[in-house]
């Protein structure tokens, strides 16, 4: 795989991870201006937690839907949609006036982080399942980067364009960019390859299951993601967000749960038909395979985007009494854990494709745990350099496992890749809230702890994950059987 290539799939590869790079870049340039807006808009300490708890809302139904759109339409046409309309947000935020319309814009910015499911449809769509793990690895780590570019770059950005307002330029860049690539990706890509049928599920709306016991599994498996809404909703009640009124919180909580029932109502009426008779054999796989890899990736992805949030307070509350450091220092202490995900994703989903995606994904996830218990114990008596040393090797085995997680993931069922990204990445954001909800509940070296002990819990729920196999012969939307195992 030659990926200083720009024609057939790596262009593809390119073109993708760039587009996830640009959404990352647009989803998280509020935080390292966060300081600026702040001072700009007298916004409180509570008032900013509520727009960082708000920016992980929205991804979570957002990455269900654009799943399911994704498998229908195309993996073209969605990403180029996406970066365009979520310009829009982007705009509102940097000429945003008020907290509430800061609050709102974010909030519906959180729709872009969906991005992330339609390129891991497309990666697998072009990649044989040999590179499948490399591929998406580099899609995924060289596109979270963009959280990383935007903390380097913006700052000095806004910096350019004025101390004062020069934050509303800064994240009004973004939104150009997003809307200019919009237009570049469209013109650059195709949704498969050349004599290659792009695969779609028979109905749209839900995933098509191939037994009663994966039903269950299915819907049981939603749940957790409607709690988290839940969740986030009860937060922006309490004293120090003071957002929602009570009467608020019941009606909001009220439409979660009509939704919930809805969506299981629409998971029962898609497979109801598939499921009153016999399924070939050839079209079978197990929902529990994409339960196990969804807690895999909550505690991967979700616990990575809360402990990014609070390593800069971290280190220098840590160490401000006893070494000369600023926020700033903090800050780039911080960035390391960021940085690793451009060689440690791809890494993880190499070595799946080497060694054995579940046997990899094993490794990783014992990693994590050790790496997690191993920071509870940083203190200010801690030379700098190890500290930094332990946080590293913690963010390698993290990041990792998400590698090996998608290295997996295409493999389920080809024609509907997109809705199984799309949930597994829902419980990543759902991961995200739950854990920035815990940190702000713990110490850090309690909050540590217990992102060790889940780590332990997802690890031994590994142990039934089945390693996959090839792809298997897949069902096109007229009934057509087909196999495919790309070069």
């Amino acid at each position: 795989m030659n990926i200083f290539s720009f024609s057939g799939k790596i262009k593809i590869l390119h073109m993708t991870w760039m587009a996830f790079f640009i959404s990352f870049v647009v989803w998280f340039n509020h935080a390292p201006l966060m300081l600026m807006i702040m001072t700009s808009m007298d916004l409180s300490e509570s008032e900013v937690a509520i727009l960082l708890l708000l920016n992980f809302a929205l991804p979570i139904p957002a990455r269900i839907i654009i799943g399911i759109v994704v498998d229908r339409f195309g993996a073209k046409i969605s990403y180029s949609t996406l970066l365009a309309l979520c310009s829009l947000p982007c705009f509102a935020f940097a000429a945003a006036e008020s907290f509430e319309q800061l609050a709102w814009a974010r909030f519906a910015l959180g729709f872009v982080g969906a991005g992330f499911v339609i390129g891991i449809r497309m990666i697998g769509d072009w990649f044989p399942s040999r590179q499948v793990g490399i591929a998406e690895g580099i899609y995924g780590g060289w596109g979270n980067f963009g959280s990383a570019a935007a903390t380097l770059i913006l700052p000095g950005l806004a910096l350019y364009f004025g101390a004062e307002q020069g934050w509303r330029y800064a994240i009004a860049v973004t939104g150009v960019l997003s809307l200019a690539y919009a237009f570049i990706y469209y013109q650059n890509v195709e949704d498969s390859p050349p004599h290659v049928p792009y695969l779609k599920p028979k109905r749209s709306g839900a995933i098509e299951v191939t037994s009663i016991r994966d039903l269950f599994f299915y819907i049981v498996t939603t749940v957790p993601l409607y709690a988290a809404m839940s969740l986030l909703t009860w937060k922006l009640s309490t004293p120090e967000a003071d957002l929602l009124s009570g009467s608020w919180v019941v009606v909001i909580n009220l439409l979660i749960w009509i939704l919930f029932f809805f969506h299981a109502h629409r998971i029962v009426d898609i497979n109801a038909d598939r499921l009153s008779g016999p399924i070939d054999s050839i079209h079978h796989y197990s929902f529990k395979q994409v339960s196990i890899l969804c807690v895999a990736y909550l505690m991967t992805f979700g616990s990575k985007l809360a402990v990014v949030s609070m390593l800069p307070i971290f280190f220098f509350s840590t160490y401000r009494e006893t070494q000369p450091i600023s926020m700033i220092d903090a800050g780039l202490l911080s960035s390391s854990f960021i940085f690793m995900n451009l060689i440690a994703r791809p890494a993880g989903g190499w070595l799946s494709d080497r060694i054995g995606r579940r046997f990899s994904l094993m490794v990783f996830m014992g990693g994590t745990a050790l790496g997690y218990f191993m920071m509870s114990f940083i203190a200010s008596d801690w030379p700098i350099y190890l500290t930094v040393t332990v946080t590293i090797i913690c963010s390698i085995f993290i990041q990792a496992a998400e590698g090996a997680v998608f290295a997996i993931a295409p493999l389920i069922k080809r024609s509907i890749t997109g809705q199984i990204a799309g949930i597994i990445g829902a419980y990543g954001n759902a991961g995200a809230i739950v854990f920035l909800v815990l940190m702000s509940m713990a110490t850090p070296a309690i909050f540590f702890i217990g992102l060790g002990i889940c780590s332990v819990a997802a690890l031994i729920l590994v142990q039934w994950l089945e390693e996959p196999k090839e792809f298997i012969t897949e069902i096109m939307a007229d009934g057509t059987l087909v196999k495919i195992e790309l070069d």
